[in-house]
């Protein structure tokens, strides 16, 4: 399993973008992403900041329902 490390914002979105995730609005610095899957509609939010600590993109994966290999692998 690889390890997560301090990303930004903008590499989030772009990793769950590739992932199948579309951006469904932004307010400030934090945007609300949703994609459809067999199980349901799955939704995130990503704060646009420098550099997100470890926790808070676990967070993000976590609503996600995204594993770190996964992400990782589509940075």
């Amino acid at each position: 399993m690889r390890e997560l490390r301090k990303v930004s914002g903008e590499e989030v979105l772009r990793s769950l973008h590739r992932l199948g995730f579309e951006k469904v609005r932004q307010r400030g610095s934090h945007v609300v992403l949703k994609k459809q899957t067999k199980e349901g509609e799955v939704g995130c939010v990503v704060p646009l900041h420098r550099e997100l600590k470890i926790g808070t993109l676990k967070g993000i994966l976590k609503q996600a329902k995204v594993t770190s290999e996964e992400f990782m692998n589509n940075l």
